[in-house]
């Protein structure tokens, strides 16, 4: 390697190409993270992808706190809610199945003893937040690192690795290089 082509990319970064293949896909090759390597790269990306919130349920109901995540995006449904009729139902709702001494799906949250059933009259979107954020801090520091080394992860991790692998996956790949070198 001469000093040349070692400097190179440091003075002129390598061009970055779209490569799409025929249904208008970016190429494996150049696509953004999906799947389970952005589930790992944060909480957040998880929660955003169904098939995340899944997988977190699933490890997180062996592990007997399902409930935290189950509440967090009820949560976030709830800030949705139009109406006060329907915020109402839905307050009181979250607060009996999650926040109530007689939850059927308690979380353990600071301040939860100062909510009580008289908040429910008066509903709005960010009423449950600090409790919401205390669940979410809960999930990050502590369930999270858990699920990125548990087998339910790392199992779907290996079956993502094998399809990216698979006959089919290079087709499209090589189709995809043919229409850019076209």
């Amino acid at each position: 390697l001469s000093w040349n082509e070692a400097l190179l990319p440091a003075v002129f970064p390598p061009v970055r190409w779209e490569i799409n293949d025929s249904e208008g896909h970016p190429s494996s090759s150049h696509q953004t993270l999906k799947g389970t390597s952005k589930w790992a790269t944060s909480l957040e990306n998880l929660l955003e992808d169904p098939e995340g919130v899944k997988r977190f349920r699933e490890f997180l109901k062996k592990e007997f706190s399902e409930e935290n995540v189950l509440f967090w995006l009820a949560c976030e449904e709830f800030k949705k809610t139009q109406g006060k009729k329907q915020m109402q139902e839905k307050a009181k709702e979250i607060y009996m199945t999650f926040l109530s001494s007689k939850a059927s799906s308690q979380v353990n949250v600071e301040g939860q003893s100062r909510l009580n059933e008289t908040i429910l009259e008066t509903p709005h979107p960010l009423m449950f937040q600090k409790l919401q954020d205390q669940i979410f801090n809960l999930m990050k520091y502590d369930s999270y690192s858990r699920f990125l080394k548990s087998d339910i992860f790392l199992n779907h991790k290996k079956c993502e690795e094998q399809e990216e692998n698979s006959p089919e996956a290079q087709t499209a790949a090589k189709r995809a290089s043919r229409i850019y070198n076209t």
